[in-house]
Protein backbone atom coordinates (compact mmCIF):
# COMPACT_ATOMS: atom_id res chain seq x y z
CA UNK A 1 0.00 0.00 0.00
CA UNK A 2 2.68 2.05 -0.85
CA UNK A 3 0.56 4.41 -3.05
CA UNK A 4 3.53 3.70 -5.67
CA UNK A 5 1.28 2.48 -8.90
CA UNK A 6 1.41 1.90 -13.26
CA UNK A 7 -1.42 1.91 -15.13
CA UNK A 8 -1.46 1.15 -18.91
CA UNK A 9 -4.60 0.18 -21.24
CA UNK A 10 -6.26 3.38 -20.62
CA UNK A 11 -8.74 3.97 -23.79
CA UNK A 12 -9.55 7.53 -23.01
CA UNK A 13 -8.08 9.84 -19.83
CA UNK A 14 -10.27 12.82 -19.59
CA UNK A 15 -9.28 15.56 -17.26
CA UNK A 16 -9.56 19.25 -16.46
CA UNK A 17 -5.89 21.29 -16.21
CA UNK A 18 -5.04 23.43 -13.33
CA UNK A 19 -4.67 24.72 -10.12
CA UNK A 20 -7.57 27.11 -9.67
CA UNK A 21 -11.45 26.83 -10.67
CA UNK A 22 -12.14 27.03 -14.46
CA UNK A 23 -14.25 30.12 -15.28
CA UNK A 24 -16.67 30.76 -18.15
CA UNK A 25 -15.97 28.98 -21.57
CA UNK A 26 -12.92 27.46 -19.82
CA UNK A 27 -14.82 24.89 -18.02
CA UNK A 28 -15.04 23.53 -21.44
CA UNK A 29 -11.60 22.77 -22.13
CA UNK A 30 -10.58 19.01 -20.73
CA UNK A 31 -8.00 17.32 -22.57
CA UNK A 32 -8.69 13.67 -23.96
CA UNK A 33 -5.74 11.38 -23.89
CA UNK A 34 -6.31 8.19 -25.93
CA UNK A 35 -4.46 5.20 -25.02
CA UNK A 36 -3.46 6.73 -22.05
CA UNK A 37 -0.97 5.46 -19.00
CA UNK A 38 -0.88 6.85 -15.37
CA UNK A 39 2.49 6.39 -13.12
CA UNK A 40 2.37 7.56 -9.56
CA UNK A 41 5.26 7.70 -6.49
CA UNK A 42 3.67 7.97 -3.16
CA UNK A 43 0.56 8.85 -4.17
CA UNK A 44 1.44 11.62 -6.40
CA UNK A 45 0.75 11.48 -10.01
CA UNK A 46 4.82 11.17 -12.04
CA UNK A 47 3.24 11.18 -15.27
CA UNK A 48 0.29 10.92 -16.76
CA UNK A 49 -0.27 11.34 -20.95
CA UNK A 50 -0.20 8.97 -24.00
CA UNK A 51 1.45 5.44 -23.07
CA UNK A 52 3.67 5.87 -25.62
CA UNK A 53 5.55 9.07 -23.80
CA UNK A 54 6.46 5.97 -21.02
CA UNK A 55 9.77 5.91 -20.17
CA UNK A 56 12.07 2.80 -18.46
CA UNK A 57 13.08 4.62 -15.57
CA UNK A 58 9.77 5.83 -14.88
CA UNK A 59 7.98 2.45 -14.22
CA UNK A 60 11.33 0.48 -12.91
CA UNK A 61 10.47 -1.77 -9.96
CA UNK A 62 6.39 -1.19 -10.79
CA UNK A 63 4.02 -3.98 -11.99
CA UNK A 64 1.46 -2.43 -14.58
CA UNK A 65 -2.35 -2.52 -13.64
CA UNK A 66 -4.20 -3.12 -17.46
CA UNK A 67 -7.39 -0.96 -17.15
CA UNK A 68 -8.75 -3.11 -20.24
CA UNK A 69 -9.69 -0.09 -22.26
CA UNK A 70 -11.48 1.44 -19.53
CA UNK A 71 -11.95 5.79 -19.44
CA UNK A 72 -10.20 7.45 -16.71
CA UNK A 73 -11.15 10.68 -15.13
CA UNK A 74 -10.29 12.18 -11.94
CA UNK A 75 -12.15 11.57 -8.67
CA UNK A 76 -15.60 13.57 -8.68
CA UNK A 77 -15.14 16.49 -5.38
CA UNK A 78 -18.65 16.26 -3.71
CA UNK A 79 -18.68 19.86 -2.30
CA UNK A 80 -21.57 20.26 -0.84
CA UNK A 81 -23.05 17.32 2.06
CA UNK A 82 -24.96 16.95 5.22
CA UNK A 83 -24.61 13.21 5.44
CA UNK A 84 -22.70 13.42 9.09
CA UNK A 85 -26.50 13.13 10.28
CA UNK A 86 -29.10 10.54 11.49
CA UNK A 87 -32.51 10.86 11.11
CA UNK A 88 -34.74 9.67 7.23
CA UNK A 89 -37.61 11.78 6.54
CA UNK A 90 -39.36 9.87 3.39
CA UNK A 91 -42.84 10.49 4.60
CA UNK A 92 -41.68 13.99 4.32
CA UNK A 93 -40.72 13.63 0.55
CA UNK A 94 -43.59 11.60 -0.42
CA UNK A 95 -45.91 14.15 1.37
CA UNK A 96 -44.36 17.04 -0.62
CA UNK A 97 -44.49 14.69 -3.83
CA UNK A 98 -48.42 14.67 -3.16
CA UNK A 99 -48.29 18.27 -3.01
CA UNK A 100 -47.80 19.40 0.41
CA UNK A 101 -46.29 22.67 1.32
CA UNK A 102 -43.38 22.87 3.71
CA UNK A 103 -45.54 24.93 5.99
CA UNK A 104 -47.51 22.20 6.11
CA UNK A 105 -44.48 19.39 7.04
CA UNK A 106 -43.70 21.88 9.58
CA UNK A 107 -46.99 22.38 10.71
CA UNK A 108 -47.12 18.20 11.01
CA UNK A 109 -43.76 18.01 13.19
CA UNK A 110 -41.70 17.66 9.68
CA UNK A 111 -38.66 19.99 8.72
CA UNK A 112 -35.06 20.71 9.60
CA UNK A 113 -35.77 20.40 13.37
CA UNK A 114 -37.16 16.80 13.14
CA UNK A 115 -33.56 16.07 11.87
CA UNK A 116 -32.11 18.03 14.64
CA UNK A 117 -33.79 16.17 17.08
CA UNK A 118 -32.55 12.65 15.78
CA UNK A 119 -29.03 13.95 15.34
CA UNK A 120 -29.14 14.72 19.19
CA UNK A 121 -30.46 11.30 20.24
CA UNK A 122 -28.24 9.62 18.17
CA UNK A 123 -24.37 8.62 19.96
CA UNK A 124 -21.60 8.68 18.57
CA UNK A 125 -21.43 4.76 17.67
CA UNK A 126 -24.02 4.95 15.54
CA UNK A 127 -23.47 8.49 13.96
CA UNK A 128 -19.92 6.92 13.03
CA UNK A 129 -21.83 3.99 11.65
CA UNK A 130 -23.98 5.67 9.63
CA UNK A 131 -21.40 8.39 8.49
CA UNK A 132 -18.94 5.61 7.71
CA UNK A 133 -21.33 3.58 5.63
CA UNK A 134 -22.36 6.99 3.74
CA UNK A 135 -18.75 7.52 2.95
CA UNK A 136 -18.29 4.09 1.33
CA UNK A 137 -21.31 4.67 -0.81
CA UNK A 138 -19.43 7.81 -2.04
CA UNK A 139 -16.56 5.65 -2.88
CA UNK A 140 -18.47 3.25 -5.10
CA UNK A 141 -19.61 6.18 -6.85
CA UNK A 142 -16.31 7.64 -7.70
CA UNK A 143 -15.93 9.96 -5.17
CA UNK A 144 -12.79 10.76 -3.59
CA UNK A 145 -13.07 13.98 -1.59
CA UNK A 146 -16.49 15.01 -0.06
CA UNK A 147 -17.45 18.05 2.28
CA UNK A 148 -19.51 17.23 5.58
CA UNK A 149 -21.21 20.07 7.21
CA UNK A 150 -22.75 19.52 10.56
CA UNK A 151 -25.66 22.05 11.17
CA UNK A 152 -27.78 19.32 12.44
CA UNK A 153 -27.02 19.82 16.53
CA UNK A 154 -27.28 23.52 16.83
CA UNK A 155 -25.81 23.16 20.42
CA UNK A 156 -22.37 22.55 21.40
CA UNK A 157 -21.85 19.10 22.10
CA UNK A 158 -23.86 17.66 19.19
CA UNK A 159 -22.12 19.84 16.62
CA UNK A 160 -18.75 18.97 18.05
CA UNK A 161 -19.72 14.98 17.72
CA UNK A 162 -20.67 15.91 13.75
CA UNK A 163 -17.61 17.59 12.90
CA UNK A 164 -15.68 14.82 14.84
CA UNK A 165 -17.33 11.47 13.22
CA UNK A 166 -16.76 12.92 10.09
CA UNK A 167 -12.87 13.22 10.93
CA UNK A 168 -13.83 9.80 12.31
CA UNK A 169 -15.02 8.37 8.89
CA UNK A 170 -12.27 9.83 6.91
CA UNK A 171 -9.86 7.85 8.71
CA UNK A 172 -11.90 4.47 8.12
CA UNK A 173 -13.07 5.04 4.61
CA UNK A 174 -10.81 5.88 1.43
CA UNK A 175 -11.89 9.53 1.13
CA UNK A 176 -11.22 12.92 2.06
CA UNK A 177 -13.97 14.24 3.81
CA UNK A 178 -13.62 18.41 4.63
CA UNK A 179 -15.68 19.00 7.78
CA UNK A 180 -17.99 22.69 8.11
CA UNK A 181 -19.67 23.27 10.93
CA UNK A 182 -23.23 25.33 9.36
CA UNK A 183 -23.26 26.75 12.29
CA UNK A 184 -27.06 29.13 10.81
CA UNK A 185 -28.80 26.16 9.46
CA UNK A 186 -31.88 26.25 11.62
CA UNK A 187 -32.89 28.11 14.96
CA UNK A 188 -33.05 25.20 17.83
CA UNK A 189 -36.26 24.65 19.64
CA UNK A 190 -34.67 26.27 23.00
CA UNK A 191 -34.34 29.62 21.21
CA UNK A 192 -37.12 29.83 19.43
CA UNK A 193 -38.26 33.10 18.36
CA UNK A 194 -34.79 33.88 19.12
CA UNK A 195 -32.71 33.73 16.60
CA UNK A 196 -30.27 36.71 17.45
CA UNK A 197 -29.57 35.41 20.38
CA UNK A 198 -28.89 31.74 18.99
CA UNK A 199 -26.14 33.71 16.83
CA UNK A 200 -24.63 35.18 19.39
CA UNK A 201 -24.53 31.79 21.24
CA UNK A 202 -22.85 30.10 18.30
CA UNK A 203 -20.50 33.33 18.20
CA UNK A 204 -19.96 33.30 21.73
CA UNK A 205 -19.61 29.68 22.55
CA UNK A 206 -19.69 26.97 19.43
CA UNK A 207 -17.76 28.67 17.29
CA UNK A 208 -14.37 28.81 19.60
CA UNK A 209 -14.80 25.31 20.62
CA UNK A 210 -15.10 24.42 16.62
CA UNK A 211 -11.70 26.48 15.73
CA UNK A 212 -9.80 25.82 19.09
CA UNK A 213 -9.94 22.12 18.52
CA UNK A 214 -9.63 22.18 14.71
CA UNK A 215 -12.56 20.17 13.55
CA UNK A 216 -13.89 22.22 10.59
CA UNK A 217 -11.94 23.66 8.27
CA UNK A 218 -15.34 26.33 7.35
CA UNK A 219 -18.25 27.74 8.28
CA UNK A 220 -21.56 27.90 6.95
CA UNK A 221 -24.90 29.97 7.17
CA UNK A 222 -28.37 29.59 5.64
CA UNK A 223 -29.29 33.31 4.57
CA UNK A 224 -32.85 33.02 3.41
CA UNK A 225 -36.24 34.67 5.14
CA UNK A 226 -37.10 32.70 7.66
CA UNK A 227 -33.41 31.04 8.59
CA UNK A 228 -30.83 34.31 9.16
CA UNK A 229 -30.75 37.48 7.69
CA UNK A 230 -27.46 39.06 6.00
CA UNK A 231 -26.78 40.73 9.12
CA UNK A 232 -27.27 37.56 10.58
CA UNK A 233 -24.63 35.55 8.17
CA UNK A 234 -22.42 38.36 8.32
CA UNK A 235 -21.99 38.80 12.33
CA UNK A 236 -21.19 34.75 12.23
CA UNK A 237 -19.14 34.42 9.37
CA UNK A 238 -17.06 37.43 10.21
CA UNK A 239 -15.75 35.76 13.11
CA UNK A 240 -15.25 32.44 11.82
CA UNK A 241 -12.61 34.69 9.59
CA UNK A 242 -11.48 35.93 12.40
CA UNK A 243 -10.71 32.86 14.20
CA UNK A 244 -9.34 31.46 10.71
CA UNK A 245 -11.72 29.57 9.27
CA UNK A 246 -13.16 29.51 5.73
CA UNK A 247 -16.66 30.70 5.29
CA UNK A 248 -18.82 29.24 2.76
CA UNK A 249 -22.59 30.37 2.36
CA UNK A 250 -26.25 29.10 1.30
CA UNK A 251 -27.38 31.81 -0.64
CA UNK A 252 -30.42 33.19 -2.47
CA UNK A 253 -32.09 29.89 -2.10
CA UNK A 254 -35.86 30.00 -3.37
CA UNK A 255 -36.03 33.62 -3.20
CA UNK A 256 -33.85 36.77 -3.05
CA UNK A 257 -31.87 37.30 -0.12
CA UNK A 258 -28.88 39.32 -0.48
CA UNK A 259 -26.18 36.19 0.50
CA UNK A 260 -24.69 36.16 -2.76
CA UNK A 261 -23.20 39.94 -2.05
CA UNK A 262 -22.26 39.00 1.24
CA UNK A 263 -20.53 35.60 -0.25
CA UNK A 264 -18.56 38.11 -2.60
CA UNK A 265 -17.92 41.01 0.18
CA UNK A 266 -16.43 38.21 2.51
CA UNK A 267 -14.48 36.26 -0.08
CA UNK A 268 -16.43 33.10 0.46
CA UNK A 269 -14.74 30.06 -1.06
CA UNK A 270 -18.49 29.77 -2.53
CA UNK A 271 -21.77 30.44 -2.81
CA UNK A 272 -24.10 27.49 -2.91
CA UNK A 273 -27.87 26.94 -4.31
CA UNK A 274 -28.51 30.11 -5.53
CA UNK A 275 -31.71 29.34 -7.65
CA UNK A 276 -33.15 32.72 -7.23
CA UNK A 277 -29.53 34.75 -7.87
CA UNK A 278 -29.36 37.14 -10.78
CA UNK A 279 -27.08 38.71 -13.54
CA UNK A 280 -26.28 41.18 -10.71
CA UNK A 281 -25.31 38.42 -8.18
CA UNK A 282 -23.14 36.41 -11.03
CA UNK A 283 -21.17 39.68 -11.65
CA UNK A 284 -20.34 40.43 -8.05
CA UNK A 285 -19.36 36.36 -7.49
CA UNK A 286 -17.52 36.75 -10.34
CA UNK A 287 -15.78 40.15 -9.79
CA UNK A 288 -14.68 38.09 -5.99
CA UNK A 289 -13.90 34.72 -7.21
CA UNK A 290 -16.19 33.23 -5.56
CA UNK A 291 -17.34 29.56 -7.12
CA UNK A 292 -21.14 29.14 -7.65
CA UNK A 293 -21.93 25.97 -6.54
CA UNK A 294 -25.06 24.16 -7.63
CA UNK A 295 -27.49 21.50 -6.21
CA UNK A 296 -28.95 20.03 -9.08
CA UNK A 297 -30.60 17.58 -6.89
CA UNK A 298 -32.16 19.45 -4.36
CA UNK A 299 -34.16 21.29 -7.18
CA UNK A 300 -35.30 17.62 -8.80
CA UNK A 301 -36.32 16.73 -5.41
CA UNK A 302 -37.86 19.66 -3.93
CA UNK A 303 -39.29 20.50 -7.36
CA UNK A 304 -38.27 23.56 -7.45
CA UNK A 305 -36.74 25.48 -10.99
CA UNK A 306 -32.69 24.62 -11.08
CA UNK A 307 -29.88 27.49 -10.49
CA UNK A 308 -29.45 28.86 -13.57
CA UNK A 309 -26.03 27.28 -14.14
CA UNK A 310 -26.37 28.18 -18.06
CA UNK A 311 -26.21 31.69 -17.84
CA UNK A 312 -23.59 31.95 -14.74
CA UNK A 313 -21.14 29.63 -17.27
CA UNK A 314 -22.02 32.01 -19.68
CA UNK A 315 -21.32 35.47 -17.66
CA UNK A 316 -17.61 33.85 -16.65
CA UNK A 317 -18.69 32.45 -13.72
CA UNK A 318 -16.90 28.97 -11.97
CA UNK A 319 -19.23 26.64 -11.45
CA UNK A 320 -19.57 23.39 -9.28
CA UNK A 321 -22.04 20.78 -8.88
CA UNK A 322 -22.62 18.83 -5.59
CA UNK A 323 -25.32 16.39 -4.44
CA UNK A 324 -26.08 18.25 -1.05
CA UNK A 325 -26.84 14.67 0.54
CA UNK A 326 -29.27 15.71 3.05
CA UNK A 327 -31.77 14.13 4.91
CA UNK A 328 -34.27 16.44 4.28
CA UNK A 329 -33.85 16.98 0.56
CA UNK A 330 -31.34 14.88 -1.16
CA UNK A 331 -30.98 11.75 0.45
CA UNK A 332 -29.94 9.81 -2.54
CA UNK A 333 -26.05 11.94 -2.92
CA UNK A 334 -26.20 10.86 -6.46
CA UNK A 335 -23.41 11.40 -8.72
CA UNK A 336 -25.15 9.81 -11.63
CA UNK A 337 -28.42 11.62 -11.36
CA UNK A 338 -26.57 15.02 -10.58
CA UNK A 339 -24.65 14.31 -13.93
CA UNK A 340 -28.15 13.62 -15.62
CA UNK A 341 -29.49 16.73 -14.42
CA UNK A 342 -26.57 18.95 -15.28
CA UNK A 343 -26.88 17.65 -19.02
CA UNK A 344 -30.30 17.15 -19.68
CA UNK A 345 -32.10 19.55 -17.53
CA UNK A 346 -28.70 22.62 -16.81
CA UNK A 347 -28.22 23.01 -20.12
CA UNK A 348 -24.35 22.38 -19.51
CA UNK A 349 -21.99 19.69 -21.86
CA UNK A 350 -20.58 17.15 -20.27
CA UNK A 351 -17.16 18.98 -20.12
CA UNK A 352 -18.34 21.65 -18.43
CA UNK A 353 -20.60 19.00 -15.98
CA UNK A 354 -16.79 17.02 -15.60
CA UNK A 355 -14.97 20.16 -14.53
CA UNK A 356 -18.03 21.64 -12.08
CA UNK A 357 -18.30 18.02 -10.36
CA UNK A 358 -13.80 17.54 -10.04
CA UNK A 359 -11.82 20.65 -10.36
CA UNK A 360 -14.18 23.11 -9.55
CA UNK A 361 -15.79 21.00 -6.59
CA UNK A 362 -11.60 21.13 -5.25
CA UNK A 363 -11.79 24.91 -5.68
CA UNK A 364 -14.94 25.44 -3.84
CA UNK A 365 -12.92 23.56 -0.74
CA UNK A 366 -9.74 25.24 -1.26
CA UNK A 367 -8.02 21.84 -2.67
CA UNK A 368 -7.72 22.93 -6.18
CA UNK A 369 -3.90 23.30 -5.69
CA UNK A 370 -3.58 19.10 -5.22
CA UNK A 371 -6.41 17.54 -6.74
CA UNK A 372 -9.46 17.88 -9.56
CA UNK A 373 -7.62 17.10 -12.48
CA UNK A 374 -5.18 14.38 -13.49
CA UNK A 375 -1.60 16.19 -14.07
CA UNK A 376 2.00 15.34 -12.80
CA UNK A 377 2.35 16.58 -9.25
CA UNK A 378 -1.27 16.01 -8.13
CA UNK A 379 -2.55 13.56 -5.69
CA UNK A 380 -3.48 10.09 -7.98
CA UNK A 381 -7.34 10.31 -7.03
CA UNK A 382 -8.97 8.84 -10.19
CA UNK A 383 -11.70 6.53 -11.51
CA UNK A 384 -12.01 3.83 -14.17
CA UNK A 385 -15.41 4.21 -15.68
CA UNK A 386 -16.94 1.22 -17.96
CA UNK A 387 -17.46 3.03 -20.91
CA UNK A 388 -15.24 4.18 -23.72
CA UNK A 389 -15.59 7.94 -23.01
CA UNK A 390 -16.77 10.23 -20.64
CA UNK A 391 -19.46 11.09 -23.03
CA UNK A 392 -21.21 7.95 -21.89
CA UNK A 393 -21.80 9.54 -17.79
CA UNK A 394 -25.26 11.49 -19.27
CA UNK A 395 -25.72 9.57 -22.11
CA UNK A 396 -26.15 5.87 -19.90
CA UNK A 397 -28.42 8.06 -17.43
CA UNK A 398 -28.42 7.63 -13.90
CA UNK A 399 -25.83 4.66 -14.12
CA UNK A 400 -23.13 4.31 -12.09
CA UNK A 401 -20.25 3.67 -14.35
CA UNK A 402 -17.31 3.35 -12.00
CA UNK A 403 -15.36 0.38 -11.76
CA UNK A 404 -12.74 0.83 -9.42
CA UNK A 405 -11.79 4.09 -7.72
CA UNK A 406 -8.16 4.75 -6.86
CA UNK A 407 -7.03 6.86 -3.77
CA UNK A 408 -3.79 8.49 -3.47
CA UNK A 409 -2.54 6.19 -6.15
CA UNK A 410 -4.30 2.85 -4.61
CA UNK A 411 -6.84 0.74 -5.85
CA UNK A 412 -9.67 1.03 -2.87
CA UNK A 413 -12.85 -0.08 -4.67
CA UNK A 414 -13.20 -2.44 -7.67
CA UNK A 415 -16.96 -3.47 -9.06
Amino acid sequence: MSGDLLIVGIGELATSRGKTARRGDAMRDITRIPDAAIVARDGVIAYVGPRTGLRSEMVEGLEAFDARGATAMPGFVDSHSHFASSGYRADEFLARVRGAGDEGIHDAGGGVLRSVEATRGTDLYELTRLTEARAWTMVQQGVTTVESKSGYGLDLETELRQLEVSIKASEQAPIDIVPTYLGLRATPPEFEGKAERYVDYAIAEVLPAVAAQGRARFCDALCEAGAFSVSDCRRFLAAAKALGLGVKIHAEGFERSGGAALAAELGAASADLLIAANEEDFRLLSAAGVVATCLPLTSFCLKRPHANARAMIDSGLAVALATDFDPGSSCSGSIPLAIALAVLSMGLSIEETLTALTLNGAAALGLAEDRGSLEEGKLCDFVLLDAPSVDHLPYRTGVNLVTATFKGGELVYRA
